[in-house]
């Protein structure tokens, strides 16, 4: 039977699993892995490479396939930055861990292996495009154009998290450096740190989350805000691509309750007139196992 080791790379953990080439995940784990509090890129390949080994001793592994935050030039395979990572510039990430590793490594955009997955396995079955969106520690999108992923001239479209949607002078700064983007208005981080900023309690997300549920009006704001804020984003895409079908994944979407609301609203109300209400926007229906799967994709398409 051949085998995948999947992994799922994000700002502050990572998630891995053996996959079947059918989709089917034998075994999951999580563990903590906070990318910014490495130095350099040597520390960060060792701390990946450990997290990866004990599955690959456990099991009959062929090929591994990642999704990490980043932008990855479209010709060489490259890391050539993440945003909230400054010690990495041009990084052949695959082709040192797969040194390390001693198997085929093939690694992509995050979001981009959440929407390969969730076109093949999730609520995107069916559509020739699709957007997906990421909602984590920070933002994330993917696209898939005539049922192809699509990451531009240079392995760097579809950057949704650093779509502008404040151009005023108050804008909250992003990580990458820019201010006014979406990811400063409705990822973890940032509604955590508004959150703190307000009240002085530095808490998770889900927390702020259960707040609102209970009448927190302060928490609902925020998470009002971060939904009108994506719904903006999203409606600059479908006014640019004309693409009718969106899909969101990430432990974000556990808010989903109070973000979607929010979502319609703010999509509406920036899309033109002949684009309202055409426009489907879901959460994932895999559990948050997008990005795996489609990271087990890429390295079995790979491997052909």
């Amino acid at each position: 039977m051949s085998l995948i080791l999947a992994a799922d790379i994000g700002g502050t953990n990572m998630r891995q699993a053996i996959v079947h080439p059918s989709g089917e995940l034998i075994e999951e784990t999580r563990s903590e892995l906070a990318l910014s509090c490495f130095g350099t890129e040597a520390e960060m390949i060792d701390a990946i490479a450990g997290q990866l080994s004990p599955m690959l001793q456990a099991y009959a592994v062929t090929a591994v396939g990642i999704g990490f935050p980043g932008f990855f030039d479209a010709h060489s395979g490259h890391l050539i930055a993440s945003p909230n990572l400054p010690y990495i510039h041009h990084l052949p990430l695959a082709e040192r861990l797969q040194a390390r590793l001693g198997l085929p490594v093939s690694m992509q955009n995050d979001a981009l292996c959440a929407a390969l997955g969730e076109h093949r396995f999730g609520r995107g079955q069916g559509v020739s495009n699709l957007l997906h969106i990421t909602l984590g520690t920070g933002i994330g999108g993917g696209l898939i154009l005539q049922h192809q992923p699509w990451s531009g001239e240079t392995g760097m479209a579809m950057e949704f998290g650093h779509i502008r949607i404040r151009q005023d002078t108050s804008a909250r700064r992003c990580g990458c450096g820019n201010h006014g983007c979406v990811e400063a208005y409705a990822s973890a981080t940032a509604i955590t740190e508004m959150y703190r900023e307000k009240t002085g309690e530095s808490c998770p997300a889900h927390f702020i989350c259960r707040q609102a549920r209970e009448g927190d009006a302060f928490a609902r704001q925020l998470w009002q805000q971060a939904g009108d804020a994506l719904g903006m984003a999203i409606a600059q895409c479908v006014i640019m691509l004309d693409i009718h079908h969106v899909t969101v994944s990430g432990g974000m979407t556990g808010a989903w309750d109070l973000l979607h609301p929010a979502i319609e609203k703010g999509l509406q109300k920036a899309l033109i007139p002949p684009q309202q209400d055409r426009v489907q926007v879901v959460a994932s229906a895999l559990n948050d196992h997008a990005g795996l799967l489609g990271a087990a994709l890429l390295a079995c398409e790979q491997r052909l």
